[in-house]
């Protein structure tokens, strides 16, 4: 594991910002050069398995230590060497958009809709990039930690009332 670690050091300098060694190796990194870094990973590394990409707003998180509210977290998987790699995108609140790896992991398709859907990061050159889970003409982003929880059922859903109707006349 150390080898691979210094290996990615080395040759993305300019790209890893921070490796840690918790549970599992994380690698905090730019955006700008995230796509090569991730096509090696996968082509030169053998990290063929995206197991995970998910969001995490950090709004008014106390242990923050950096200044982006956002990060995209990716869990990729070597199934020949069966090591997990965690790499963590820092996305800015006024800069809300990440780069697509569908093209890497079709398996990306989904994840990247559902941290749409939940957080609204965007992601650059997705092929489809529409909600998932919640209803097309749905407001605001659930997983946000600024979403409002407690709101009326009209507030929350404009159109509640009527796609209750329409399940009952089905």
């Amino acid at each position: 594991m150390k080898e691979l670690l210094n290996r990615l050091k080395e040759k993305f300098s300019n790209v890893i910002l921070e490796i840690q060694e918790k549970d599992y190796p994380t690698i905090i990194c730019k955006r700008n050069g995230f796509l090569d870094f991730m096509e090696y990973l996968r082509n030169g590394e053998g990290f063929k398995y995206l197991i995970d990409l998910t969001g995490v707003d950090y709004l008014n998180y106390p242990q923050k230590n950096f200044e982006e509210r956002f990060e995209v977290v990716y869990h990729l998987y070597n199934l020949d060497n069966k090591i997990l790699l965690r790499i963590k995108v820092r996305i800015s609140e006024n800069d809300n958009w990440q780069y697509s790896v569908t093209y890497l992991w079709k398996t990306a398709n989904w994840f990247e809709r559902e941290c749409y859907d939940m957080f609204g990061i965007n992601f650059k050159g997705h092929p489809n990039l529409k909600r998932i889970l919640m209803p097309d003409d749905w407001e605001g982003h659930p997983l946000r930690k600024d979403y409002p929880l407690y709101l009326e059922e009209e507030q929350e859903w404009i159109n509640y009332k009527e796609f209750i109707q329409k399940i009952k006349t089905s």
